[in-house]
């Protein structure tokens, strides 16, 4: 039974005073019945991981491939979790857009995470020129095949579908073209690593994720979840989307 869970990336937004959000977020909602997720910036990590306690999960938003070295403004795998990180994004097409991060790269940043011990979110996702050619499912084919190394686990492997063209766009995809997408990443999975891996492994949705059509996108076919943006810097407008996620 794969657990539910709602994750917040907060992207580059965030400075101490918005931990308090966090706590509230903490309190209200820190024993609902699925894992919650919360990616802060970087300068944020280690004291989100103190307000949140054990109630929340923190985890970064990128990590370089390599564990040390002349890598000026990067940040490690390591560092992450020696900040107090258990989780990090990687693939988010913010990042394979605005720096020019391939498939290879997102993999070997996974690499380096899973050995780091951290659990990895890895996103993909169509943008609008790829969804109206009708080329959605090789486009995510090719991605799960390129970003996601082998030595995965359930435990340690998270994915995110995200169509590109509706990440704050307040666009969403039908909910027939989301469970599409998460059936066919479902059977990959299981294709090429069994149903132990291929059916525990949670899959996320996001893009434009909000409390009014959260309910209806976790009623969709292999939807464990959400990937959310802009809606989990508050703590109101997240516990909403996570109380229709436990409630689903």
């Amino acid at each position: 039974m794969r657990r539910k869970m709602a994750a917040g990336n907060w992207k580059m937004n965030g400075l101490q005073d918005n931990l308090a959000e966090l706590g509230a977020l903490a309190q209200g909602y820190g024993s609902a019945e699925c894992d919650i997720l919360v990616c802060p910036p970087a300068t944020l990590i280690n004291q989100a991981a103190s307000v949140s306690g054990d109630s929340i999960a923190i985890g970064g938003q990128d990590c370089h491939k390599a564990e040390t070295g002349a890598h000026t403004g990067d940040i490690s795998a390591q560092m992450l979790k020696d900040a107090g990180a258990t989780h990090v994004i990687l693939g988010h097409s913010e990042r394979r857009e605005d720096h020019d991060e391939s498939d290879t790269d997102v993999r070997l940043k996974a690499r380096a995470a899973i050995e780091a011990g951290l659990k990895v979110v890895i996103c993909m996702g169509e943008s609008l020129e790829e969804r109206e050619a009708n080329n959605t499912l090789d486009i995510i084919g090719g991605q799960l095949a390129g970003s996601i190394p082998d030595q995965v686990t359930a435990e340690n492997l998270i994915v995110a579908y995200e169509p590109i063209w509706a990440i704050g766009t307040g666009k969403v995809p039908t909910l027939d073209q989301i469970g599409e997408v998460h059936d066919f990443i479902r059977a990959r999975l299981v294709r090429r690593y069994g149903d132990g891996v291929g059916l525990s492994t949670r899959i996320l949705y996001g893009g434009s994720v909000k409390p009014d059509n959260a309910a209806d996108i976790f009623g969709v076919s292999n939807v464990d979840g959400a990937l959310v943006g802009g809606a989990s810097l508050k703590a109101k407008d997240f516990g909403k989307i996570i109380t229709a996620l436990a409630s689903a």
